[in-house]
């Protein structure tokens, strides 16, 4: 039970709703919308964080681009879908260049491993058989080409993404050998002789690893603004849907409360006449908004008139309900936010409270004539 300056609020009464079964279908309605908002607010707060996410990637983004991406977003998306129509055969052709790359690459690093002098290069350093107790702390990565060979065979994600990092583990085993060797020694002699040999090959190899990375970041690229278009796209339809679910469960709400306030009690003489009173104690913007309220469910009703008059007595009962209830949450409020209200606030504010309390006397008066005794 809700009351209002004393009086009690029979929102939806049992007795007035019928039977036990109104009841149950209107609660039944009301947790119905309550999932339905529950799960529109999750989507509100995906698309919010999305566009809030897109702005901080490009904070510099002007108006007039804004306006070039809508207008080119049925090109882009078009040429998204032939793209993916043309993935496999795309993706095959890129492993197809990668595996020739690889071969070539592959017949480089045989020739160097077939060097004579490649043999202290094929296994790891015999560290604790060559009493090398220091090897550790000069060098930071062994590399050797039996290890290469492994992680080029490897099947558990740990094998070598591009010819690059092939590239990279070769080049270590000669340049591990010459820093830790001196310049006179015959291991930093030979390293430093395979590593000539193995740079000139590579050079011979490079136009082309150059070419295929450059293809790859291209592609890259175009998959990154595919996924930013599929995105844009799946939350421009998610906002689009939830403009129209929120408007769905806003003729939901309006039923509903149609629902209540034609199964509310009438309203009494003297339940009309504290209303009345109550108006007077509304703020100036209150006031205008209890106005309207009256002005919705009567259309005779003059809203903007200098002299508002309100009769209690003609208004329809959902009306009197409706302005019960917002007179109900609008002291309430008011109650909570009186302590940040100063006193020019309540000067301005009796001007309007004189208006309404002049009219409400008159409708008093006819109202005295009309209910004697």
């Amino acid at each position: 039970m809700e009351t209002v300056n004393g009086d009690s609020l029979a929102v939806v009464p049992q007795e007035t709703m019928g039977n036990l079964s109104d009841v149950e279908s209107y609660n039944q309605r009301v947790d119905e919308i309550f999932k339905k908002v529950n799960k529109l607010e999750k989507n509100l707060n995906e698309v919010e964080q999305f566009y809030s996410s897109a702005n901080k990637k490009q904070p510099n983004t002007s108006k007039g681009s804004s306006v070039l991406k809508d207008k080119d977003r049925e090109k882009l998306f078009a040429s998204f879908k032939r793209r993916q129509q043309d993935a496999a055969s795309r993706e095959a052709a890129a492993s197809k260049r990668m595996q020739e790359l690889m071969r070539q690459f592959g017949m480089i690093l045989r020739q160097i491993t077939q060097h004579k002098w490649a043999g202290p290069f094929m296994q790891p350093v015999d560290v604790v058989g060559l009493g090398l107790h220091d090897y550790y702390e000069v060098i930071e990565k062994p590399m050797d080409f039996s290890t290469i060979k492994s992680k080029m065979e490897a099947k558990d994600g740990n094998d070598y993404k591009n010819v690059r990092e092939i590239f990279a583990d070769v080049r270590l085993i000669f340049t591990n050998a010459m820093k830790y060797n001196n310049e006179r020694d015959d291991v930093h002699v030979m390293a430093k002789t395979l590593l000539d040999k193995f740079e000139t090959k590579w050079l011979q190899l490079l136009p082309k690893v150059d070419e295929e990375e450059k293809r790859r970041n291209e592609e890259e690229a175009e998959m990154h603004l595919d996924m930013q278009l599929t995105q844009d796209v799946a939350h421009a339809k998610m906002a689009k849907d939830l403009s129209g679910e929120l408007d769905q469960v806003e003729v939901h709400l309006e039923e509903l409360r149609d629902m209540v306030l034609q199964n509310c009690r009438k309203m009494s003489t003297e339940e009309k006449r504290r209303l009345s009173n109550a108006i007077a104690k509304l703020s100036p913007e209150d006031i205008n908004k209890a106005v309207e309220i009256v002005a919705q469910g009567n259309p005779d009703f003059q809203a903007y008139r200098d002299d508002v008059e309100i009769n209690m007595d003609v208004q329809s009962e959902s009306t009197l309900w409706k302005l019960k209830f917002f007179i109900k949450d609008a002291l309430q409020g008011q109650g909570k936010n009186s302590s940040n209200i100063n006193e020019d606030n309540q000067n301005n504010n009796n001007k309007r409270k004189r208006e309404i309390c002049d009219a409400l006397a008159k409708t008093s008066q006819k109202r005295g004539k009309k209910f004697p005794g």
